[in-house]
């Protein structure tokens, strides 16, 4: 890896793996599978396959937040997708999602199934499907929507800049951090201003904006994401995010959508797998673990 100070790009780009870092493994500069793979269906119409990244946690939240309102239509099965292993480059996943990214969400409720991926649109699709989590009336819904392209637009400086140069890089680049945490600090500071008006993010209602956004802001000014992050963002100056994060964080619905397909942490909140309401007391990773034992 060349230092950053000496470094003078080419003429024309070309791929190295040897810079590729903790990533290089599945990083590639194109699309499409890398291998046969077909992806499992559970007995409910939507069918989840993701991983519980922030991300992948704003669908699983949305889903227990509509079965939690008693949407009986909204059951699901989630399967885990490593993206570690490199299971987004399976033919099947890329079927559903061209992009290899997770989530992606197919629904077979109806005559012909229905893909959608990319977080922001499977949130929309749900809402819309179970009117639900998003306002009617004209005024308050677009309100409600540019939070959730805001989130959309904005996490990957959050996520894929200041989270990946901080956190995950192979060197500190001093550049690079300053950048992409001067950016965070800004959108904490927009949310911060936004919610000493709003109690949540679109308005006055809990919607599927707060949803998109929780996962990332919310989770970073609480602490948990990209190690001692907070502190070095110096999270608790902001009042309001922190209010509005710690009301996030306590509904059941968001506490169980957090652990579904999570692969890290307490294995007592990670569900690998989600089939049936009955898996988070029963099918928990310390619990499975637990029995393999016996």
């Amino acid at each position: 890896m060349s230092d950053s100070s000496e470094y003078v790009p080419p003429k024309v780009w070309t791929w190295n793996k040897e810079n590729g870092g903790r990533f290089a493994n599945i990083n590639r500069p194109i699309a499409g599978p890398t291998h046969d793979k077909v992806l499992p269906v559970g007995q409910h119409p939507l069918q989840l396959y993701s991983l519980g990244t922030p991300n992948g946690v704003k669908v699983t939240i949305m889903l227990e937040e509509l079965l939690a309102q008693g949407q009986r239509g909204a059951e699901y099965d989630a399967w885990m997708i490593r993206i570690g292993d490199g299971d987004q480059f399976g033919s099947g996943f890329v079927e559903i999602n061209p992009n290899s990214k997770i989530p992606a969400l197919v629904d077979r409720s109806g005559a012909e199934p229905i893909r959608v991926f990319e977080s922001g649109a499977i949130l929309l699709y749900l809402a819309e499907k179970f009117g639900a989590f998003l306002p009617v009336e004209l005024r308050a819904r677009t309100e409600c929507l540019s939070w959730l392209f805001w989130q959309m637009g904005s996490a990957p400086f959050l996520g894929g800049g200041f989270g990946h140069f901080y956190a995950y890089a192979p060197i500190k680049i001093e550049y690079a951090i300053d950048r992409f945490a001067m950016e965070a600090k800004r959108q904490l500071d927009v949310l911060d201003k936004r919610l000493a008006d709003s109690e949540y993010i679109g308005g006055s209602d809990y919607s599927i904006a707060d949803m998109a956004i929780w996962p990332w802001y919310g989770v970073l000014a609480l602490g948990e994401i990209y190690g001692d992050a907070g502190q070095f963002l110096a999270v608790q100056e902001y009042g309001n995010v922190q209010r509005w994060a710690a009301t996030v964080a306590a509904r059941p619905a968001v506490k169980r959508g957090r652990m579904v397909n999570r692969a890290m942490g307490d294995p007592a909140s990670q569900l690998h797998e989600r089939h049936d309401a009955s898996d988070f007391e029963t099918k928990t990773q310390d619990k499975l673990t637990a029995r393999m034992q016996d």
